[in-house]
């Protein structure tokens, strides 16, 4: 029997090479970000102003800031711009200094990589599949019980398409500040919810001060390679030490700019929302008529599949996606996830297709 290759989500390359397929041709299932691409209204404003790089950001951010603050509805002063979410990742767990970290799992690996440099231990609490990876809370302030003091989510969740709503999560935030455990939530994915307001952390940020919620633009708004985040967090103190430690003018004078005329695009918003979310609806609909897989409830941009075929596995329809130019996630790297899973997220109408295609022919 071969062994088939397993790739990454960004192995683009390595896997054009080894499939002999041309990178343009490719429809990427497994970037997770919006297919709309950049608004056409922000192309324009950022092409009017690239004189903006012959001159420093404001080092404090204030527009910026200001335009977040309208946009989460929350004081411009619980806000840090930062180079994309991984920067203030790395900032947030240097300045907590965390010694017994818990990551609510299976999920995205960057968190446990920034872990790795910081002495922390770091251990998985497991969603687990018979609950459809909904969170259990009482069992997981069990578990908080043992010795934690920073507690990792990410919601909605990478790979599970899963959310915490937001009662929940008060009730696990105020646990916790009983406790004097930090609470990271990274929301990457929220605006994709059904109902945005169910379930993002951001209004408890005013609430609780061991709370420190992630945003940015990469996946929404279709601009990873702009490396745009921000944290927003009630606690002043562990803000300014943040920033403190950040390199001055980390986000760059035009990636301010586009970040602000991104979220003031509310036609863009709306566009996104309504092709995602119908889109979305439709594609699992269409999947749970097909008992080969298993479909969970999806609050992100992209579905989890449970492989229930006695045989076929995740490298099997990776490859038999990947040979119709689609490149969908074979989940088999993501710690945590026993079984055989694939992760893809959703495009537009007509490339949607093509994938409900290959997944009804297997």
């Amino acid at each position: 029997m071969t062994t088939k290759m397993v790739f990454h989500g960004s192995d683009i390359e390595k896997i054009c090479a080894y499939y002999h397929l041309n990178k343009e041709d490719i429809v990427k299932f497994g970037a997770n970000v919006n297919p709309l691409g950049l608004s056409a209204s922000v192309k324009q404003e950022i092409a009017e102003n690239i004189d903006l790089f012959s001159s420093y950001p404001d080092r404090d951010y204030v527009s910026l800031r200001n335009t977040i603050a309208a946009y989460c509805q929350i004081p411009a002063e619980f806000i840090l711009p930062g180079n994309g979410s991984s920067e203030l990742i790395s900032l947030l767990i240097q300045e907590r200094a965390p010694k017994h970290t818990l990551i609510l799992g299976p999920t995205y690996s960057e968190y446990s990589r920034e872990l790795s440099f910081s002495g922390s231990t770091q251990e998985y609490y497991h969603l687990q599949e018979e609950r459809n990876f909904t969170l259990d809370v009482d069992d997981l302030c069990k578990t908080l019980e043992k010795g934690y003091d920073f507690l990792i989510i990410c919601n909605p969740n990478n790979p599970t398409s899963s959310a915490i709503m937001q009662e929940d999560l008060r009730k696990l935030i105020a646990f916790c500040s009983g406790k004097n455990i930090f609470v990271m939530i990274d929301e990457t994915y929220v605006e994709f919810a059904p109902d945005i307001n169910a379930v993002t952390a951001v209004p408890l940020t005013r609430e609780f001060s061991n709370l420190m919620v992630l945003r940015g633009v990469s996946k929404f708004y279709a601009a990873p390679g702009m490396r745009l985040g921000y944290g927003i967090t009630g606690n002043r103190e562990f803000l300014a030490k943040m920033k403190e430690k950040q390199t001055p003018w980390s986000l760059n004078s035009l990636g301010a700019f586009a970040g602000e005329k991104m979220l003031l695009d509310h036609d863009y918003f709306r566009r996104t929302r309504d092709l995602i979310l119908g889109e979305r609806d439709r594609m699992e609909t269409e999947l749970k008529k097909l008992p080969i897989f298993k479909v969970y409830p999806a609050y992100a941009n992209f579905i989890l599949l449970k492989i229930q075929k006695e045989g076929l596995t995740s490298a099997d329809v990776f490859e038999a996606c990947i040979k119709k130019g689609l490149m969908i996630r074979d989940c088999s790297s993501f710690q945590c996830l026993d079984g055989e899973f694939v992760r893809f997220c959703i495009m537009m109408p007509e490339d949607n297709t093509r994938l409900l295609d290959v997944l009804k022919q297997l």
